[in-house]
């Protein structure tokens, strides 16, 4: 009688777990026939059409300062857009080199694993207020990080909505913007993958961070669960269907 009410516990507790597994994030991308304009108009045709998804998480200790961010995402045969929005207050931009670490400063971040499956490698895309990048791609977190190359980097258009350098600080609120086209001729130098069609899957998460601004903060869209900020973890991405 024992062994049955044990097992029967141990059945339930795993039930329960199952049940209060997170919900996998998902986000429907727009399909467009015609490139968009790459402007910081958030309304503009077809982004008018597109819904925006939220980043209503956040690693560590919730924030005092907790910006609205939001992002909508399209693409074409070609090329994936993504356009991000701000509303934010203290915002900062110091580095304006390519490859410098833009996460220190008001940033906003695209990490993607081109396909289902986030053990076969992830890109991390991470773009400061002012339109400058640091670009790398890699397998393992934080291990053996591929850096893409200047010459692609250029291939990718940036429109941003304040200047290079934000220094000093803007303490007031300010809404920005930065949107960028990503060809996915770029990405198949460094990860092998196909084309992505109607019914396609990748894994991804979106992030918001200011690491050294006078107000840090690491938003996310799909909730990691870990005791300390770290967005580096492919395996809470959530999904984006094509």
């Amino acid at each position: 009688m024992r062994s049955s009410l044990f097992i029967f516990s141990i059945i339930f507790m795993l039930l329960n777990a199952c049940n209060n597994k997170p919900k996998t994030m998902q986000y429907t991308l727009t399909r467009i026939k015609n490139m968009p304009s790459l402007n910081n108009d958030w309304d503009a045709s077809p982004w008018n059409t597109v819904e925006p998804l939220v980043l209503s998480n956040y690693m560590g200790d919730k924030p005092e300062h907790f910006p609205d961010t939001r992002v909508k995402l399209a693409y074409d045969e070609k090329a994936i857009f993504v356009k991000f929005r701000v509303e934010d207050q203290y915002v900062k931009a110091i580095y304006d080199k390519n490859q410098d670490p833009v996460y220190k400063d008001s940033c906003v971040e695209f990490f993607f694993s081109p396909g289902e499956d986030s053990k076969a490698g992830y890109f991390n895309l991470e773009m400061n207020c002012g339109g400058t990048m640091l670009f790398h791609h890699q397998i393992v977190p934080r291990k053996n990080a591929v850096a893409v190359q200047e010459t692609d980097i250029r291939k990718i258009k940036v429109v941003s909505s304040l200047p290079a350098l934000v220094d000093p600080e803007i303490s007031d609120r300010i809404t920005w913007q930065v949107t960028y086209r990503i060809p996915f001729s770029i990405l198949k130098g460094y990860h092998d993958f196909d084309d992505p069609g109607p019914g396609s899957i990748w894994r991804a998460n979106f992030y918001k961070c200011g690491d050294d601004t006078s107000h840090p903060h690491w938003l996310t869209w799909a909730p990691i669960d870990f005791p300390t900020p770290d967005f580096h973890r492919p395996e809470f991405f959530g999904e984006l269907r094509f």
